[in-house]
């Protein structure tokens, strides 16, 4: 069993006075920073207009790395829970290096894609790494909110800078150096996780097969109520995300009519709003940090899509993505936080693994259905409506998330004095009874 600390101790530990800590949201940040530039800049730079893809071909590339994601995910899961998440993310990254300086060699399209994809496929076990550490650095769950916030905003961040750094590369040395950065990005990660150690030492469940333990863990992901719960309220976020960011081009230029240019201007505002959310998730109410919460932040989300696309104005537009964004700021760390509090030791990494898997799944369906739907109903009618869907479905759920806030089985535990250490098992994670009137 885990105890997990009381609040005074958590007012003393400053995450910023954890080193440990300091050191995976840094390693996130660098690390991420690279990988934005690349996808976003380098990616899509070279194939659009060093080697002139075509729209298909964008789109098999994009299938490419979602592809490759779902796979690498459930396998970096498996080696966290039998390695630890410090090992698979230095051995991901040390083997990421090659793999993007790989790009330096490739000349035709086909060979472009063949190196997202590998791209992807040793990218994702190094993320499903890094969402999985903050339960290896504490078991205290104020703590561990903290940090969940502080790695989700350098992941944040790093959306910004990585695409800023990418356009300088480009503007003034080459699509090309931007792969070199990457790499170089790795190496500082892996840097920053060697002098870090584990608070947890993972008990090895080698002797199974891969598979074994992965429909262990998707079995326990599926038939635990709460992170059944959890999982697809995380989801329809990005489902939604994904439906926008793919009509969201046609929405600036049928509806709006403006350029590309205010694309990123707006984006930029989202990403703002972005890391504005996740640095300030911690400082929410309590009552918002649980299952009923969490579905106001999901209906929350729906409202503000719509109101990003709901008028045709770019005053109302850039508004409503900040708006937007703060939203998904708020749920991405609240989100990260609960999984991982109703997470069983030995399963932390194969269930993050599986809320990855749910995100990449949900980004890459939107793409299926999308466009016919924007035929049929027209593009901002079919954005708005995926909102309200969003907001009008998460009420569905205010009866069952109630019930788990009533019975606060692992919660993200508001402060509580000096009341003794809150004990939980692995599965099961009951709340001492004595606290019980303190969390209702």
């Amino acid at each position: 069993m885990r105890a997990l600390g009381t609040a005074r101790g958590a007012k003393l530990h400053d995450m910023w006075r954890d080193r440990a800590a300091v050191n995976v949201v840094l390693a996130r940040f660098i690390s991420r920073t690279g990988g934005e530039s690349a996808f976003f800049v380098g990616i899509w730079g070279k194939a659009a207009f060093e080697l002139d893809a075509t729209a298909g071909q964008l789109a098999a590339l994009i299938a490419a790395t979602g592809i490759s994601g779902l796979i690498g995910s459930p396998l970096g899961g498996v080696l966290i829970d039998r390695y630890d998440p410090r090992k698979v993310l230095i051995a991901g990254e040390l083997v990421f290096v090659p793999v993007a300086l790989g790009f330096l060699l490739v000349t035709t399209i086909p060979q472009i894609i063949v190196a997202a994809f590998l791209l992807g496929l040793v990218g994702s076990p190094i993320y499903t790494a890094l969402a999985s550490m903050p339960p290896y650095l504490t078991d205290d769950p104020d703590h561990l909110a903290r940090i969940n916030a502080g790695v989700e905003t350098a992941g944040m961040a790093a959306l910004i800078s990585g695409t800023s750094i990418g356009a300088l590369l480009v503007r003034f040395v080459s699509v090309d150096a931007i792969f070199v950065f990457d790499a170089i990005t790795s190496v500082v990660a892996v840097g920053l996780v060697l002098v870090t150690h584990l608070r947890r030492e993972v008990k090895s469940s080698r002797g199974r097969s891969g598979l074994t333990e992965l429909r262990e863990g998707l079995r326990y992901s599926y038939s635990n109520a709460h992170l059944r719960f959890y999982i697809l309220a995380g989801t329809s976020i990005w489902l939604l995300f994904g439906l926008f960011g793919a009509l969201e081009p046609l929405f600036f230029r049928d509806v709006l009519g403006t350029g590309v240019e205010a694309i990123g201007w707006v984006n930029s505002i989202f990403g703002i709003g972005l890391v504005l959310g996740t640095a300030t998730a911690t400082r929410l109410p309590h009552s918002i940090r649980g299952a009923t919460g969490l579905l106001i932040l999901i209906m929350l989300n729906g409202l503000g899509a719509n109101l990003y696309i709901g008028f045709a104005n770019l005053v109302t537009v850039t508004i409503g993505g900040f708006l937007w964004g703060l939203v998904i700021g708020w749920f991405a760390p609240i989100f990260r936080t609960l999984v991982h509090l109703n997470s069983p030791d030995h399963m932390i990494g194969r269930i993050t693994a599986t809320t990855q898997m749910h995100g990449q799944s949900a980004s890459l369906l939107p793409l299926v259905m999308a466009p016919w739907l924007a035929s049929v109903l027209g593009v901002q009618t079919t954005m708005m409506s995926a909102g309200a869907i969003v907001t009008f479905g998460a009420l569905l759920f205010v009866g069952r998330a109630r019930r788990f806030d009533r019975t606060r089985q692992v919660e993200v535990v508001p402060h509580m004095g000096d009341t003794d250490a809150v004990v939980r098992a692995p599965g099961l994670h009951p709340v001492d009874p004595g606290l019980r009137r303190v969390l209702e």
